[in-house]
């Protein structure tokens, strides 16, 4: 199948979302930057992808280190300076082992190799920190929910504590007396259950409570009364829908 004859089907799109979101491994991910550098329609998909998912990275809070941490090694390194250079000017330089074992007794020596163990201990700990919280903030698997015309309306994450949130990429026109209202379905013959209810387009965090969650698991938006489904099970048109996949 030839670049041109399947550049409108959805499976066109999603793998452009897919190899965006980095979901591709392998030969998958290898053919995919093969036709990223051959195929301008894929690259063209590709980076109304990376558009739509700038909101993401927007919502990524930055790490700091404390406010006095760089103010406190800078006076620890300044202490240790200004007593060695005092003391290099009063006395005189000496050569041969007498020199060596000097600075091998040296308390400046000690104390300098002492800070710098510090110091380093400091900046891995600030380090370690930040990567816990990246780890933290990154999802497990993610499920891209897309319109019937297939642009990304939304993205669903899910977290190694438990927790589960969809984030909207484009705002989403909700009449009076209407709220969109998520679900999920994991298996045909129990149903979709409802997870989530909300008045407009906005992040808002999933009741999954003790339901099932796991790979190619649909998740869906539709277009239900203010007060939600009558019958418990979806009425309303589909919005967009996609299922989870795991996140490499």
């Amino acid at each position: 199948m030839s670049p041109a004859a399947d550049a409108t089907s959805p499976e066109y799109n999603a793998l452009a979302g897919e190899y965006v979101l980095g979901l591709l491994e392998g030969q998958e991910r290898d053919a995919a930057e093969h036709r990223l550098e051959q195929d301008s329609a894929f690259a063209t998909a590709v980076e109304r992808w990376r558009r739509h998912f700038a909101a993401l990275d927007a919502t990524a809070t930055p790490i700091t280190p404390p406010a006095d941490l760089w103010s406190r090694i800078e006076a620890g390194i300044a202490g240790l300076i200004q007593p060695a250079a005092s003391a290099a000017t009063l006395r005189p330089a000496t050569a041969g082992p007498g020199r060596l074992a000097e600075w091998w007794n040296s308390l400046f020596v000690w104390r300098g190799a002492a800070f710098a163990g510090a110091l380093a201990t400091i900046l891995l700990a600030v380090g370690l920190v930040g990567a816990l919280d990246r780890a933290k903030r990154q999802p497990l698997m993610v499920a891209v929910l897309l319109t019937d015309s297939n642009a990304a309306a939304a993205v669903v994450h899910t977290f190694a504590d438990g927790r589960v949130e969809m984030l909207p990429l484009q705002s989403i026109d909700v009449p009076a007396g209407k709220a969109l209202e998520i679900w999920t379905l994991w298996d045909r013959a129990v149903g979709p259950r409802s997870v989530g209810l909300i008045d407009r387009a906005r992040s808002t965090p999933l009741r999954l409570d003790n339901l099932p969650l796991g790979k190619d698991q649909l998740f869906e938006i539709t277009l239900e009364p203010a007060t939600g489904s009558p019958t418990g099970r979806p009425t309303g048109p589909i919005i967009a829908k996609g299922t989870t996949s795991q996140r490499l």
